[in-house]
Formats: structure tokens, sequence, C-alpha cells
């Protein structure tokens, strides 16, 4: 789905699409600043057999960077696209794609800081925080994920795609299931919930869950302390009022109760392997429940 006029106005304010046209440099290599030391238990998915790379992806005002990997030779795939975490598209994120090119599918992850800088070289998190992820309006990345869309349709990917993403991108993941009738299922890892409104973002999840056009799996850590348990139950409660779509009916939320936020991100602390191997599952057989043909994780 294009974003129309009338969709970007309701998503106002759209300040950084009216700018004139943004250079960017390429994806960084290795891990964002900010999440060093690296924990020995990451995990590094090879490209065997894979298309993997950095490429451009084409969008009003320029072109935004991006990492896709891809099964090598198949014509017709799934689509994933991977949506980062407040340290844009490292090593690990690109790891994800990875994973998900060899169930079959075309993962695909643009850097959506690009218009406001490099996550990746910042190490201080207030400073990341304040100067480049509190500047990103959400209508900008709305549009942006239908232009990645656009672009995968291009390559190979299939009508629908399947969408996942993690903390900040976990927030996306649910926007952008409520934004585009593209979107066949999600799934948002510990991303943020509630929220007070701003001008660059004006909805968070509880306040578009009523018109979810696609059903969504939340995994959610019951020890985050950026998230509390309160604002998961919130969520539920709203995807479960009467009235609500059919997708927000057909989502749902699983709580890991042991887990910390990040528990899925192997190359930090937090990560949680009793429990992110289970959640990595239920991601793909939630895809695979919702029309993506992704191939069965090897045990």
């Amino acid at each position: 789905m294009t974003t129309s006029p009338e969709d970007l106005r309701s998503l106002q304010p759209l300040g950084s699409l009216d700018r004139r046209t943004f250079v960017t440099t390429a994806l960084a290599g290795g891990f964002a600043a900010a999440t060093l030391p690296v924990s020995a238990s990451t995990l590094v998915t090879d490209a065997t057999g894979l298309e993997a790379g950095e490429t451009r992806i084409p969008v009003s005002d320029g072109e935004l960077p991006a990492y896709f990997a891809r099964p090598a030779g198949n014509a017709a795939v799934p689509v994933i696209l991977v949506i980062q975490e407040i340290f844009g598209v490292h090593e690990h994120i690109r790891d994800v794609c990875r994973r998900f090119a060899k169930l079959g599918a075309l993962a695909v992850a643009p850097e959506l800081f690009a218009r406001q800088g490099n996550p990746a070289t910042v190490s201080d998190m207030t400073v990341l925080m304040r100067d480049i992820v509190a500047r990103v309006p959400d209508a900008q990345v709305m549009a942006d994920l239908d232009a990645t869309v656009a672009w995968a349709r291009g390559r190979g990917g299939r009508e629908r795609v399947g969408i996942t993403g993690f903390c900040w991108g976990g927030r996306i993941t649910w926007l952008y299931a409520a934004h585009s009738a593209d979107v066949a299922a999600g799934v948002a890892w510990y991303g943020r919930l509630v929220g007070t409104a701003s001008e660059l973002q004006p909805k968070h999840p509880v306040d578009v869950a009523a018109r979810l056009q696609a059903p969504v799996l939340g995994l959610y850590a019951g020890r985050d302390g950026g998230i509390p348990l309160q604002s998961v139950d919130t969520m539920r409660s709203a995807l479960g009022e009467p009235g609500v779509s059919r997708a927000a009916s057909a989502s749902t939320i699983v709580v890991f109760p042991e887990a910390q936020h990040g528990f899925y991100a192997d190359y930090r602390a937090s990560y949680r392997a009793e429990d992110a191997i289970p959640a990595f599952d239920r991601a793909c057989n939630w895809f695979r429940a919702n029309g993506l043909a992704l191939a069965q994780t090897k045990t």
C-alpha cells in the first residue's frame, strides 16, 4: 500500500519529509557504539545460500540505506520487514534478517533514522535518545516502510508482508499493522504500548489497537523496567474491546515472566536463551499461521 496524501495528513506532522533531499552514507559495520561491549552469547548466522548485503531504498526525499537477506535464486518469497532498536541497523539486526532469509523470506531492515543521524556512532544513550530517536516522526517512518514494501515487491517479494521489530521497532510494528493493508501479520518484541502524545508521535499502540489491519503477536518481558505489566494489561484490554477490528481481536500478547527488556538481543547481557529461542519459534509460527510460507526451523 502506498501512503496517500490523506494518510500523511492523518499522521502529521511530516516535517522531515518536507525538507530537501537528504544524503546518507553507508550503514556502519559491526555493532552500535552504545551497545558495547558485545556479549559472548552473540549469535552469528552465516550468509551461505543467501543473497545479502546493503542496498538503497528510494523514498520521497532521497534514499535510505538498508540491509537485506534472501534465499539465493528464489523468484517469489514472503517479505519480512525487520525494524531496528534505538541502535539502528547494526550487526544484530542484520543477523536477524539472515535468520529469516534462511527460512525462505526476503528480510529487509531500512535505516529509519537516516535523516536524523547515525545511531551507530553515538555511545551516550541520553544523547542518542535526545538527538536522534526523539526527532523521528512516526509519519516519516510509516512512509519509509511503505517505500520499503514497494522496493521488496520489485525484488520478488509477495504481495503481503510480515513485520517484526524490537524495542523502538516493537512500537513501530503495532503502528504499521494499523497503517498498512499490505501487512499479513506482525510480531512486536517488547515495544512501548502507551505514552503521552507528542507532535512527532501523536499516537501509541494502545490508541490504534482497535483498528489493526493485521494480527500482531506481542512478546513482552515480565521484568521489563521500562514497560510495566500494567501497560501490557491496558493493551490487552484495548484489543478485546467490543467493536475492534477482526485483526485486533485475533492479536495476542505473551509475557515471559522471568525475562528482562531485550531478552532476544543475544549480543547483550539481557539475553535469555530459555525465552528467546521459544519466542522466535512462536514468531515464526505466527507468520506461518497468517500466510507467510516460512520453512520450519531446525531443532
